[in-house]
């Protein structure tokens, strides 16, 4: 299993449903699904947390601050700066699973011989684009979330790439590919994170299992001629990595070449040593 290394983001345990975290100086206490397995919470830091995110039985939930916490605070990942803002349905804006992503990007765009042209899909707060952007490629950032694009631009900014070549989009990423098809723009790497469900702009309903693979033909049409790389993320469950691998394989190898691989991605606990599973990426690269 593939994970992360970072320094200002820390899963320190993980039980009975529930992450202990550190994002930067603030412990937060977060639900978790897969977190099925009771083991005893020894570390002091379950008690003296920041805030909890608490489930409601009707949907959604709410944070109980145990301490005073900002409402934004920021963390880095080498040269990135995020911020960091505790949101509704447990999020606090930054998947650090996907900071091994961001490496790979990373290496694959400071190792071209050109400037590359990337397509971020799902974009969501920028991360994969902001390691995109600091590594020297262009980068079309698309997201249908004004909010989200929005906050992505401000990471852009603290981070101090404000300034690189980065187009900043709220639209459907599906019709936005449409239209990128027919202009005949393309791009030499695709990096997508699609919803597991969702809903179109006149209300069509999106079901990753059932529109992935029609979405994935649809990304060919606007690859260069020499691509170098196309990532694709899930935390489907019924989406697993050999699934994706294979859907890699029938759309991209057999018309570029070059190789796929697939894994999960997760977050190593540093009190038990443990890694969770925190969703799938399957990767075309030449």
């Amino acid at each position: 299993m593939r994970e992360a290394k970072w320094k200002d983001y820390e899963l320190i345990d993980a039980s009975k449903g529930e992450r202990l975290e550190r994002w930067g100086d603030i412990i937060l206490i977060r639900p978790d699904p897969q977190i099925i397995w009771d083991t005893p919470r020894t570390n002091p830091l379950w008690k003296n947390a920041h805030a909890r995110y608490h489930r409601s039985t009707s949907g959604g939930g709410q944070w109980e601050a145990y301490k005073k916490i900002p409402d934004v605070w920021k963390i880095n990942y080498n040269n990135i700066v995020f911020q960091i803002k505790p949101m509704g349905f447990k999020h606090t804006g930054v998947f650090p699973e996907q900071a091994i992503n961001w490496d790979f990007v990373s290496e694959k765009i400071k190792g071209s011989d050109k400037q590359l042209n990337v397509l971020n899909l799902f974009a969501y707060t920028g991360g994969a684009t902001l390691a995109c952007a600091n590594a020297g490629a262009k980068v079309c950032h698309v997201d249908a979330s004004k909010g989200m694009v929005q906050w992505a631009k401000e990471n852009a900014m603290v981070s101090h790439l404000g300034d690189k070549p980065v187009r900043w989009l709220v639209d459907d990423c599906i019709k936005f590919v449409q239209r990128e098809a027919r202009r005949g723009n393309k791009y030499d790497g695709i990096i997508m994170d699609p919803p597991s469900y969702g809903r179109g702009p006149g209300g069509e309903v999106w079901k990753l299992e059932e529109q992935l693979f029609s979405l994935v033909k649809l990304c060919t049409t606007v690859l260069s001629d020499n691509p170098q790389f196309f990532i694709l993320n899930s935390y489907t469950t019924g989406l697993s990595p050999a699934v994706m691998e294979y859907l890699l394989g029938v759309t991209l190898k057999s018309q570029f070449g070059g190789a796929v691989s697939s894994d999960e991605i997760g977050l190593r606990a540093t009190d038990t040593g443990m890694v969770l599973p925190c969703g799938s990426t399957a990767i075309w690269q030449s």
